[in-house]
């Protein structure tokens, strides 16, 4: 797998570098670059999911809307 890594900036204002670094699902997360000894931390990414602005409503009968909760104004 290739994950993503940032420095950890040491200054105020310093912009962290990015890395894709390989490793095997099995290790464990790098606190330094390999080559350059820097500190680094791994950098969780989202996945890709699919919105829709349609809502469920559920069972309009009982007069609940199925995922919706207080205060929603999905209409």
């Amino acid at each position: 797998m290739i994950y993503v890594y940032e420095t950890i900036p040491g200054n105020p204002g310093e912009k962290p570098k990015i890395y894709e670094i390989q490793q095997s699902m099995k290790d464990e997360a790098l606190t330094t670059h390999p080559d350059t000894g820097e500190p680094i931390r791994r950098v969780v990414l989202g996945g890709f999911g699919i919105l829709s602005s349609k809502v469920s409503r559920g069972n309009k009968s009982g007069g609940e809307s199925g995922g919706c909760g207080p205060g929603c104004s999905c209409g």
